[in-house]
């Protein structure tokens, strides 16, 4: 029992949180939540920037419009992330907090959005949600989890970051498409760096980096403010003015935005909640074949599925929270309320919410309780009223964000034994065709499929849980789609 003295004014708080029993205070507390919603605070932005410019299969943007709207984006993104790490402090009590996962948006935007309307989207992420709401309920989340070989979850996170990492190189113009057959990709404008935007992305990214390495909290958010900033200086010296104006197209200048200073219109105004409730449940299983949403929903679920449990036994232990037996307390309500926010983030339309690696800064200040939570879920939601400042972050500004991000996600690529092939090449197949064939699902797949033929060449049957044999199927079923029509006539 520790004998920090909580003031008798909080001692709800205190009974309630358990804050002395857990060695804390509600100092400590506060500054946890501050920490972890400043070090996480860059998904309002993010979040919006990944999913607000993909066009669905109808051509519409996010919202249904015919032009992207990032603040709307940017509202509903806040409301979910404040209200589920809310939820999270109070029912499960732990320093946990949640928000639109990335990896998981880019699945959404990338490989889902293309197929369907943004709504069938949505709804499959809302499915995806309540699946893992049912597993959590009857205890099976715990038999998926291990039928999947570890190295090949760590597989999938790493091949999302570099996926990630190519789009935030592609947004900024740092990689861009040659007009030749080959090479296919040249760096800059003709194979150097001679625009203006592109110093503003290089001097974000450099400036992340550094924020990063030297282990600043909020780097990622200080260094989208930052570059913003040096965009807008640039932006006044030299009117560069936009990358696309109209049917006029100028490749020197800024994508997105426009970086100038904000007015006040630019920085304040009420939240607009229309975006939520934009899904539909079962709209992509009459528009696509029943294996293929299948497909997606799984594809959503491991995707979501693993990555939370990682990100709460690691945090958990840094919270000293872990037990003997390697469990945490109260870790049904803490799976049951991550399974509650991948359903909401797919009901207001800004992909699965899951549970941020982030929550470690806070309890690097000290947090141990649910109280920092609620202090961080207050925080997004009183960040909605400034949801329109997303409007003036260029694409060169916001994508250092991205690469970083990427990096931090590929850092765990150290997991992998490189040195049993059997592992390494199905591994290996998901870390590449993520980002070459610009698709997380195709990454999976190879993987999968890999990873099962290689196991059972060599006889090693016994070994592949009966759920990867499944997978591998409804997967190779997948691939085939193309020749499978073709052979039947559909």
């Amino acid at each position: 029992m520790s004998d920090v003295k909580t003031p008798q004014s909080s001692s709800f708080l205190d009974t309630y949180f358990k804050i002395s029993a857990r060695g804390s205070s509600v100092g400590a507390e506060v500054r946890g939540g501050l920490a972890t919603f400043f070090t996480m605070a860059y998904i309002v932005v993010l979040n919006p920037i990944i999913l607000g410019f993909v066009q669905d299969a109808d051509g519409q943007f996010l919202g249904d419009g015919s032009a992207p709207n990032l603040s709307l984006i940017a509202v509903a993104t806040a409301l979910v992330a404040g209200l589920l790490t809310i939820l999270m402090g109070v029912v499960a009590n732990v320093p946990f907090a949640l928000a639109a996962g990335l990896g998981i948006n880019a699945l959404v935007a990338y490989s889902i959005a293309s197929e369907v309307s943004w709504e069938d989207a949505m709804g499959l992420v809302v499915l995806e949600g309540l699946v893992i709401l049912v597993l959590v309920l009857t205890g099976f989340r715990t038999a998926v989890f291990h039928a999947i070989p570890a190295s090949l979850k760590t597989a999938i996170s790493v091949g999302i970051g570099l996926f990630i990492a190519l789009i935030g190189f592609v947004d900024a113009g740092f990689v861009r498409k040659t007009a030749a057959p080959a090479p296919p990709l040249e760096l800059g404008i003709g194979g150097g760096l001679t625009s203006w935007p592109i110093l503003v992305f290089v001097v974000g990214l450099l400036g992340t980096v550094l924020l990063v390495a030297r282990k600043v909290k909020g780097a990622i958010l200080i260094g989208i403010v930052g570059a913003t900033i040096f965009a807008i200086i640039v932006q006044a010296i030299g009117n560069i003015g936009p990358a696309v104006d109209g049917d006029k197209t100028n490749p020197q200048g800024f994508g997105l935005n426009v970086p100038a200073l904000p007015g006040l219109d630019q920085i304040f105004a009420l939240p607009d909640f229309s975006l939520i409730g934009q899904f539909s449940l079962f709209g992509a299983f009459t528009k696509l074949s029943v294996v293929l949403a299948v497909l997606l929903v799984f594809t959503l679920l491991i995707t979501d599925f693993f990555d939370t449990m990682g990100t709460i036994v690691g945090v958990g232990k840094q919270a000293n929270l872990v037990q003997d037996d390697g469990t945490l307390p109260k870790t049904k309500e803490i799976l049951l309320v991550d399974s509650i926010a991948a359903a909401a983030g797919g009901a207001a339309s800004v992909s699965s919410n899951t549970t941020y690696i982030e929550s470690a800064s806070g309890v690097g200040e000290g947090a141990r309780t649910g109280l920092a939570s609620v202090v961080t879920g207050l925080l997004f939601l009183a960040s909605m009223f400034l949801a329109p400042l997303v409007n003036i972050i260029p694409y060169e500004a916001a994508a250092p964000a991205l690469v970083v991000v990427g990096f931090l996600m590929m850092t765990s690529i150290r997991e992998i034994d490189f040195t049993d092939l059997e592992i390494a090449i199905p591994a290996f197949f998901t870390i590449v065709l993520m980002p070459f064939t610009y698709s997380i699902a195709n990454g999976i797949g190879a993987g999968f499929i890999t990873y099962v033929l290689i196991k059972a060449v060599k006889g090693k049957t016994s070994e592949v849980h009966p759920l990867m044999w499944l997978v591998a199927v409804l997967f190779t079923i997948y691939f085939a789609l193309g020749p499978i029509k073709i052979l039947f006539g559909f």
